[in-house]
C-alpha cells in the first residue's frame, strides 16, 4: 500500500485521501507514510516526536530515502509487517473460556491498559487519554476481562484507516495487542486479535495489518495460524532511548535478567557509570560522584557478608527476627528423632519441609499431612541444603513485603501457579502453556516445573498429568508462591496493614540488612496478623513494577543522584511528557 497503489477492489476514487496524517495515540503518533509527498515531509515530521514517546510511520513508499534525509535521526525498524484478508477470514470454532472481549468502557480500564503496558515494557499513556478517546471514529480499544474477578487481563488497539485519512483501499491494522503476564486462562490473544477483525469486517475494512518485531517468534506463529501473511511494507522510526537497542544493536548489558537490568536502567537515567562485570549472573557495577558500588541484582556491596549470611540460613534469620519481636512460626529440625516428629505433624496437622539454605523455592514442600510425606521431603530437601526444617504450616496468602533504607517501598501477595481448564487440553498441556507464557514475561526467570511437587500438588486436587481439566476449572499447580516456579505477583501496597509494615522494617533492622525482601503469611493485607516466613537479601525489584523500586535501591546507593532525578522529572512533566514506551504487536 504505497501512495501511487490507490486502486483495488474496495477503492473509492470520489473520496480524496487526506495528506501528511500523525494520528494521536497517546504513547505516540501513527504516521502514515502513503499521506506524505515526499520523504523529506515524512523524515520532518518524524523530527516533531515529542519527548518520552514513540512515533511509528509504516508504509513508508523508498525508505533509504527517509533516512538518507535524517541520517542521525531516524532509523530503519527491524520489525515484518502482516496482512490478514478480511474477505478470507474464517471464525473461531469454540468460543473463548474464562473471559470475554469488550470494548473499553471506563476509566478504569484505561488504568488497566497502562498497567499491562507497563509490565510488558511498553509505552504508557495518560489514562484521560483512553477514556476522552473512546468515542473516536478511528481509533478503537479492546480488553479482555476475567470472568471470575472482573480483571482485565489483555487488551489490543484498533485504527480504522477509512476514518483516520480516508484510505481508497479501506484498510485497517492492530497494535499494542498485549496480554497480562499472569493471566491463566489460554487463547486471550487470539481472542483479542479475532474481536477486532471481526469489529473491522462488520466496518467493511478490507484487510487488518500488523507490526512484529522479527524474532518474536511466539508471536509470529500466532498471526501466522490465524491466516496473517508477510508483506513487503516497512516502519521507520526516530533514533530516542526507548528505541536505542533497535537500531546500536546488541550492548553488553543485553543479556541482563529483568532483576539487573531494573536497576541498570535507572542508573543510567540517572547518568550513573554502568559497567557489566557479569551479564549471566547479573553482576555489575556502579559509579557516581567519586563512589563505587558493585551489585548482583538488588544485592550491593552495602548489604555486608555476615548480613548475607544470616538471611541464607533460614534458621538463624528465625532466630535473629523472633528475638526482636517478630511472630515466627513453630519449627522443628528434620534431624530430630522420629517420634518427636510425628509428634510435631500431629500437634499442627499439618507441616513445611524446607532446606536451611537455598532460594527460589527449591526444595520447600508444603501442607505434608502423613509421615511418610514428611520423610520423602526431607530427602528432596537434603539435596539442596544438609540442614533441613519442619515448620508448622500457617494458613493464608504468601505476602513480600520490600524494605529499602528501612523503609517499606512495595508490597504484593504472591500467588502460586495455577491455570484454567479448557475442556479439551490435559494438565500437562495447560501446565506447559502457562510455563511458556511466565517464561515469555519475566525473561525465562519464571517456569512451572513438571516435578514431584506438581505432581503432588495436582494429585491432592483429584487430577493426574494426563488429567482433562473442565473449562472454566481453575486449579494450582504449586503449592508455593515462588515467582521463579511460576507464581503471579500482585500490588497491595497502598492497602498494606501499619502492623505488617512496622513489623517488616523491624525484621530488616534486627537483620541490619539495607534492602531485603521480607515474606509473611498472613490471613490478608489489610488485617495486622502475621506469619514471618523468611528474608530474602536480594528480592526482584523488577517484580513490584510500577512501584518506585529501582529507584529508591539507587537513591540508597548515591543519594545524591535523586537530585539529579528530581529536576529531569520536574523537567519532563513542565513538557507533558508520557512515561515510559513501547508499542510494537
Amino acid at each position: 500500500m504505497t501512495q501511487q497503489t490507490k486502486t483495488g477492489a474496495n477503492a473509492d476514487a470520489s473520496v480524496a485521501m487526506r495528506e501528511n496524517v500523525a494520528l494521536e495515540c497517546g504513547w505516540g503518533r501513527l504516521i502514515f507514510g502513503q499521506t506524505f509527498s515526499t520523504p523529506q515531509s515524512l523524515a520532518k515530521e518524524l523530527e516533531e516526536e515529542r519527548p518520552e514517546r514513540r512515533d511509528i510511520a509504516l508504509y513508508v513508499n523508498e525508505p533509504q530515502v527517509v533516512l538518507a534525509n535524517a541520517p542521525h535521526g531516524v532509523f530503519l525498524d527491524p520489525s515484518l509487517t502482516f496482512r490478514l484478508d478480511l474477505a478470507d477470514y474464517q471464525k473461531a470454532r469454540r468460543a473463548p473460556k474464562g473471559f470475554f472481549v469488550r470494548r473499553l468502557t471506563s476509566s478504569s480500564d484505561a488504568e488497566a491498559i497502562n498497567r499491562i503496558y507497563a509490565s510488558r515494557g511498553m509505552v504508557t499513556a495518560p489514562p484521560e487519554y483512553y477514556w476522552t478517546e473512546r468515542d473516536a471514529q478511528a481509533i478503537c480499544h479492546f480488553v479482555a476481562e476475567d470472568t471470575q474477578n472482573g480483571e482485565v487481563i489483555g487488551t489490543v488497539m484498533g485504527v480504522d484507516h477509512a476514518r483516520a485519512f480516508n484510505d481508497p483501499e479501506k484498510g485497517s491494522s492492530l497494535w499494542c495487542l498485549a496480554v497480562d503476564a499472569q493471566a491463566r486462562q489460554p487463547g486471550i490473544g487470539e481472542a483479542l486479535v479475532r474481536r477486532l477483525a471481526e469489529y473491522f469486517i462488520v466496518r467493511g475494512a478490507s484487510f487488518l495489518d500488523l507490526t512484529v518485531m522479527h524474532d518474536n517468534e511466539q508471536a509470529i506463529a500466532l498471526y501466522e495460524k490465524l491466516g496473517f501473511t508477510r508483506v513487503p511494507f516497512f516502519c521507520v522510526k526516530r533514533k530516542n532511548t526507548i528505541n536505542e537497542t533497535l537500531f546500536t544493536g546488541a550492548s553488553a548489558d543485553e543479556g541482563l535478567n529483568p532483576y539487573a537490568k531494573i536497576i541498570v536502567n535507572e542508573a543510567r537515567r540517572r547518568g550513573i557509570n554502568v559497567e557489566i562485570i557479569d551479564t549471566e549472573r547479573g553482576v555489575f557495577r556502579l559509579s557516581y560522584g567519586g563512589r563505587s558500588i558493585r551489585c548482583r541484582e538488588s544485592l550491593s556491596d552495602l548489604t555486608t557478608g555476615v548480613t548475607n549470611s544470616m538471611c541464607d540460613d533460614k534458621t538463624l534469620t528465625r532466630a535473629i527476627v523472633t528475638d526482636a519481636g517478630v511472630r515466627a512460626p513453630a519449627q522443628i529440625s528434620a534431624d530430630a528423632a522420629r517420634d518427636e516428629l510425628e509428634t510435631f505433624l500431629t500437634k499442627h496437622g499439618d507441616v513445611v519441609v524446607k532446606p536451611a539454605r537455598g532460594e527460589q523455592g527449591r526444595g520447600i514442600s508444603v501442607g505434608l499431612c502423613e509421615m511418610a510425606e514428611v520423610e520423602d521431603a526431607i530427602s528432596a530437601a537434603r539435596d539442596v541444603s544438609h540442614t533441613v526444617l519442619v515448620e508448622e504450616m500457617v494458613h493464608g496468602v504468601d505476602l513480600r513485603i520490600v524494605v529499602i533504607n528501612y523503609k517499606v517501598v512495595a508490597a504484593a501477595i504472591r500467588k502460586p501457579a495455577s491455570v484454567v481448564g479448557d475442556g479439551q487440553r490435559t494438565v500437562r498441556e495447560l501446565i506447559k502453556a502457562q510455563s511458556r507464557r511466565r517464561a515469555a514475561a519475566t525473561g525465562g526467570e519464571s517456569k512451572i516445573p513438571l516435578d514431584r511437587e506438581t505432581e503432588r500438588a495436582i494429585r491432592a486436587e483429584g487430577y493426574e498429568w494426563d488429567s482433562v481439566l473442565e473449562a472454566d476449572m481453575p486449579l494450582d499447580v504449586r503449592r508455593t508462591a515462588n515467582l521463579h516456579t511460576g507464581g503471579t505477583i500482585h500490588d497491595v501496597t497502598d492497602e498494606l496493614h501499619s502492623k505488617l509494615a512496622e513489623a517488616a522494617i523491624r525484621a530488616a533492622r534486627a537483620l541490619e540488612i539495607p534492602v531485603v525482601g521480607i515474606d509473611f503469611i498472613v490471613e490478608s493485607p489489610q488485617e495486622p496478623d502475621y506469619a514471618f516466613i523468611e528474608a530474602n537479601e536480594r528480592p526482584g525489584l523488577a517484580n513490584h513494577e510500577p512501584q518506585p523500586t529501582a529507584e529508591r535501591f539507587i537513591d540508597l546507593l548515591f543519594p545524591l543522584s535523586a537530585q539529579t532525578a528530581i529536576r529531569r522529572g520536574l523537567k519532563e512533566r513542565s513538557g507533558d511528557a508520557l512515561q515510559h514506551v513501547e508499542t510494537d504487536d
